[in-house]
């Protein structure tokens, strides 16, 4: 007896959701702003508790947590909401590992902004609204990066850390450049008494490092160059120098200019190591490191997510011997180690 095959049929759902896609953004970041998350954490589960919790109308709760409901940031249960597990380990405030900050930069009106106007950047070939050389200070961007995403760096810092040997406990000088909030830096100096961090960043942000190394009790050996990463003194005989999420805002050129001064920043036998996102060679996998060459299309002159083959030609070009690649568990980051 023969047997039929189902084929699904064409669907304009897909577009149709993605067209309608910032409306997710809009109520994640509503949701962190009411601290819906925590209310309900804190057991205001229902509507009328957590429009009294959160002083806006029950209506209006009621519709947006839904909304959050839909699309698993909530459960709910004869009209009583609960937190998913990932809401509950990164958006209640309770929680060590709070990432709701994130919001301040990522869903910020700049980066919309210049989504706004995708289609020009796309002809032009880079950002066609703002400032997109990052080789010039932008003080208010940096700065806001500084303060809300630190809470995003906790897993890659430790690994970073743990690649360092920070555990070892041996002296070990560490230049960090452009620090931003500076934990890179500082996570090693907590684990390592005997690591002496210098951070290089441009003077507006390195205020925000200060105040993280002084709250993490290490401030007597985080030591700060204000400047510009291409054009300040970096100091020399460094045994690591940490490069975190710097690479993809410039063109390959630049890319080797920076890194021809951290190797001659480094002492001999000295390590780079580098986070990023690091695509396939087939430029779409995986998604999230794949993905991350649009925003660089919309927010710089020609930055890029490069793959590691560009990243090794890259530095072997300004010196270094050998780098590694390393996958970070539950990231979607990789972290090369280039030694000099």
């Amino acid at each position: 007896m023969a047997t039929s095959t189902a084929t699904s049929r064409p669907s304009p759902e897909r577009v149709f959701n993605t067209l309608n896609a910032f409306q997710q953004t809009a109520a994640l970041k509503a949701g962190i702003e009411l601290d819906i998350f925590t209310a309900i954490a804190d057991g205001a589960n229902t509507t009328s508790l957590l429009a009294e919790k959160t002083g806006a109308v029950e209506r209006g709760v009621r519709i947006l947590c839904d909304y959050l409901t839909i699309h698993q940031f909530l459960a709910k249960n004869n009209g009583r909401y609960s937190l998913s597990q990932e809401s509950a380990i990164f958006l209640n405030r309770h929680s060590p590992a709070y990432m709701g900050t994130l919001a301040d930069f990522l869903a910020s009106a700049e980066p919309k902004r210049n989504f706004d106007a995708l289609t020009e950047s796309v002809r032009k070939g880079g950002t066609s609204v703002a400032q997109g050389d990052n080789t010039k200070p932008n003080d208010k961007l940096w700065v806001t990066f500084a303060r809300t995403m630190a809470p995003l760096t906790t897993v890659s810092a430790g690994f970073i850390a743990d690649l360092a040997l920070a555990k070892d406990g041996k002296p070990c000088k560490v230049l960090d450049i452009a620090a931003g909030h500076g934990m890179f830096g500082i996570t090693i100096a907590m684990l390592n008494p005997n690591a002496h961090i210098t951070a290089a960043d441009w003077a507006p942000v390195l205020a925000v490092a200060r105040e993280n190394a002084a709250a993490a009790g290490v401030a007597d050996r985080v030591a700060f160059r204000p400047g510009s990463a291409f054009e300040a003194d970096l100091g020399e005989g460094y045994d690591i120098a940490l490069l975190t999420n710097i690479f993809h805002h410039f063109d390959v050129p630049t890319c080797e200019k920076l890194m021809r001064r951290v190797h001659a920043a480094l002492k001999p036998g000295g390590k780079a190591i580098t986070l990023e996102f690091v695509p396939n060679e087939d430029g779409v996998t995986p998604p999230t490191a794949a993905a991350f060459s649009l925003i660089m299309l919309a927010l710089t002159d020609s930055g890029d997510a490069y793959t590691f083959p560009q990243y090794e030609n890259m530095f072997a070009n300004a010196g270094f011997a050998k780098t590694t690649q390393h996958s970070i568990p539950d990231s979607p980051q990789q972290v090369l180690l280039s030694e000099k």
